[in-house]
């Protein structure tokens, strides 16, 4: 099973993959816990490039080919892998954060941006996806407990393109059925439960599938 969180910074996702991750381990079933940008090696590297607040002189289009580069080394170097071996993945982003934020954000050509992902991910199409959705009001709050020199350089952006941004979450979850949209101001353990309850539907939903191909 392929699982990926999906947001706005300050969303509260990386809690809550850590959250399922601990979860999911505790079930004893074989986890593997990504990040993106990054994941391995090769990615981590881009990772800084893409974050390092010093790179303001990049291009949107850098930026995107940058994100899509990184995402189709760690597909190709651990998440297919891992599935063929019978892991439970869960990302910290992925693809759809690109759409989100290079297409909607950015004001790039969404088509383009969509398509590159599709060449980018192959067949590494999650199975489901949990957005987890907060108003501008609750990013900027949350952003403002964090020290300016802690905020990489996507943080940094202006309230407008985050708003975008939440704008092409809500575009991309009204037309993906694997898309399942959380209230982000719920407390998180009342957000942890939701999606616990939802993943071990999906994984007894696949168990009895497999049951009956056998």
């Amino acid at each position: 099973m392929f699982i990926t969180f999906e947001g706005l910074d300050f969303c509260g996702k990386s809690t809550q993959v850590k959250l399922l991750n601990e979860f999911l381990i505790s079930q004893n079933l074989k986890v593997l816990l990504i990040r993106e940008p990054g994941g391995v090696k090769i990615s981590e590297k881009i990772r800084n490039i893409i974050l390092d607040r010093n790179n303001d002189e990049m291009f949107f289009e850098t930026e995107l080919l940058l994100f899509s580069a990184s995402r189709s080394q760690l597909v190709r170097e651990e998440i297919i892998p891992k599935l063929n071996e019978g892991y439970i993945i869960i990302s910290d982003r992925f693809h759809d954060s690109s759409i989100a934020y290079q297409g909607f954000g950015r004001e790039l050509d969404v088509k383009f941006v969509s398509d590159l992902q599709k060449f980018a991910i192959g067949k590494a199409i999650p199975d489901v996806t949990f957005f987890l959705d907060i108003p501008i009001e609750e990013v900027v709050k949350r952003k403002s407990q964090v020290k300016k020199e802690d905020l990489d350089r996507i943080e940094i952006s202006k309230n407008s393109f985050y708003e975008k941004v939440r704008n092409g979450y809500k575009k991309i979850a009204s037309i993906e059925e694997r898309f399942i949209t959380i209230d982000g101001l719920m407390t998180k353990e009342i957000i942890h439960e939701e999606i616990k309850k939802i993943v071990e539907k999906f994984l007894e939903g696949k168990k009895n599938n497999e049951k009956k191909s056998v």
